[in-house]
């Protein structure tokens, strides 16, 4: 038995082979999986529980058929879907993290999290993600139409993605300081988390030179997850598939 972590799917209607890519991946772990953590963006943009689109029906019925299987499944919100909350879960069967979580397993005591909050040399982006996941913002935006949401999500798409093509990359990256204050005020040796597409495992990450930092690859090109079992842990990656356009 394992526990397995995912990160960064990006689900979106445009890309059905991603979509697929999770629904194999749930295959192949339901029979030896103790839990299934879904640490952030699981979902390109999420605009709100109450989205019907024909596409999601699907995605909604597998998570649930899973979990009414028996496999435990987590969700942390991310940057891109932290719009999503208990009415979702409740439909499919998930149960929902707080960023950041701690959990213990296999008497590790793990710091989970998305990972966006590490990014703090990112001055702009801290201070956008401040005032958009206030709960405050959330209550306005969830009581705005569907299609408004819908336009104000494909335009802070749009402006995030321009915002990557012309920024210096370093600054989208983590602050290794913050990650080892984080880790050093959570009292953990181990720190899982996403957000910046880049899979590897990073020994010495807290500054008194012990600690790992595992980092989950997200699934543009090809899957990613890491498993974690009695025998240690493991990243791996597998491959989408091709669908018949």
């Amino acid at each position: 038995m394992a526990y397995y972590f995912i990160s960064d799917l990006h689900l979106a209607e445009n890309r059905p082979d991603m979509t697929q890519a999770f629904f194999d991946f749930l295959a192949d772990i339901q029979a030896e999986a103790e839990a299934l953590f879904i640490l952030g963006d699981f979902f390109s943009f999420w605009i709100g529980d109450d989205d019907t689109s024909d596409w999601l029906i699907p995605v909604k019925s597998r998570i649930k058929q899973a979990s009414e299987a028996g496999l435990t499944i987590y969700f942390m919100p991310g940057n891109r879907d932290f719009a999503l909350g208990q009415t979702f879960c409740k439909e499919t069967g998930m149960q929902f993290l707080s960023d950041p979580t701690i959990v213990n397993l296999y008497q590790d005591r793990i710091l989970l999290a998305h990972g966006d909050a590490f990014c703090t040399d990112d001055v702009d982006y801290q201070r956008y993600r401040k005032v958009i996941q206030h709960p405050l913002t959330l209550f306005v935006l969830r009581a705005l139409p569907l299609s408004w949401r819908l336009k104000i999500a494909q335009k802070l798409r749009a402006s995030s993605k321009e915002k990557q093509q012309m920024a210096d990359q370093n600054i989208l990256d983590v602050n290794l300081d913050t990650v080892s204050d984080a880790m050093d005020a959570w009292q953990v040796d181990l720190l899982i988390h996403g957000h910046t597409h880049k899979p590897k495992i990073h020994n010495n990450a807290r500054s008194s030179a012990r600690g790992t930092r595992i980092v989950l690859g997200d699934w543009y090109e090809q899957g990613s997850y890491l498993e974690l079992s009695q025998d240690g842990f493991q990243l791996f990656s597998l491959t989408l598939p091709k669908l018949e356009s």
